[in-house]
């Protein structure tokens, strides 16, 4: 075989392989949908009706929070302002994949975690029948995926990003993220899901502006060693940001000391972007991702009234 033919057979077994992982965790979430989410996936990100229809005579039973104050001491009996559901959610995913993603004290890297909860909240959209749009933005550069729907496309979506190179340790750190193009990447009020190691750095350029714009939602990969650094003698491990060796010594007063430090920094910025607890989950690399995910939707759902 030629490079380029062999470069498109590893293309082609990596798309395959995706698929095939896909479709064992789309199971898992049809069942989730069908016995434990029910309406709370929808429910969660709409609050109550996204939609004003028109201005109705109250009837025992509405909603008293419903009713329409001016319209009913003007025309002297109760009358409710009704809501109309947009039919249609649109999910805008940004993936950003940076080097530091590439850690992983476990089995698994917080990098590959990340890939399978973008899968597995792009499949629970897919089930619900809505529109997925995916950003994906490394340190070379973004690619953005135009809205679509369905089954097939999702899926197809979905394994076009675990196919994706990991970025170099060696280059740029931080990923190029088009935020002007974002806000006219998706209608209003669509729900924004941001994946990301969320380094403590500066928010993003007019972040105000999305957050009106529509529903952010921020998700974070964390390694064990992350949280707490193993209480062990010195030993060597690899950073992926630097693309290192270095000594890590879990005893070490002073290493304890800027890990905590890092650890509040990037804590305090993560809670500056997400101020409410229900728009934001950080997730242990290993953790069943979609229990805790059910979870997220679920009191989402009762912060919205929908429980």
């Amino acid at each position: 075989m030629s490079q380029t033919e062999n470069q498109i057979s590893d293309t082609f077994e990596s798309l395959s392989s995706s698929i095939a992982m896909l479709r064992k965790l789309e199971w898992r979430v049809r069942h989730a949908v069908a016995s434990v989410l029910s309406g709370e996936y929808k429910s969660s990100f709409r609050g109550k009706g996204m939609e004003f229809d028109q201005v109705v005579k109250y009837e025992y039973g509405d909603d008293v929070r419903d009713i329409d104050w001016n319209v009913t001491a003007r025309l002297g009996e109760p009358y409710r302002k009704k809501f109309v559901e947009e039919r249609e959610v649109t999910l805008v995913l940004l993936f950003e994949d940076t080097p530091s993603l590439q850690f992983g004290s476990g089995e698994r890297s917080k990098r590959e975690a990340l890939l399978e909860l973008s899968s597995l909240l792009m499949l629970l959209s897919a089930v619900n029948g809505d529109r997925v749009s995916l950003l994906y933005a490394s340190p070379t550069g973004y690619e953005f995926t135009k809205s679509s729907a369905g089954r097939g496309r999702v899926l197809h979506t979905a394994a076009t990003l675990l196919g994706k190179p990991a970025p170099d340790a060696l280059g740029p750190q931080r990923a190029v993220v088009p935020w002007k193009y974002l806000l006219r990447a998706a209608p209003r009020h669509s729900i924004f899901v941001w994946l990301s190691d969320f380094p403590a750095l500066d928010k993003p350029e007019g972040w105000n502006v999305i957050k009106k714009r529509y529903q952010p939602v921020g998700f974070r990969i964390e390694d064990p060693w992350e949280r707490a650094l193993p209480n062990r003698g010195e030993q060597t491990v690899y950073d992926p940001v630097s693309g290192r060796l270095f000594n890590l010594n879990g005893r070490s007063l002073a290493q304890k000391a800027a890990h905590e430090k890092w650890n509040r920094d990037r804590d305090s910025h993560f809670k500056e972007l997400f101020p409410v607890d229900s728009d934001r989950l950080t997730l242990q690399a290993g953790e069943d991702a979609l229990d805790t995910v059910v979870k997220l939707f679920q009191k989402r759902a009762l912060r919205f009234g929908r429980g």
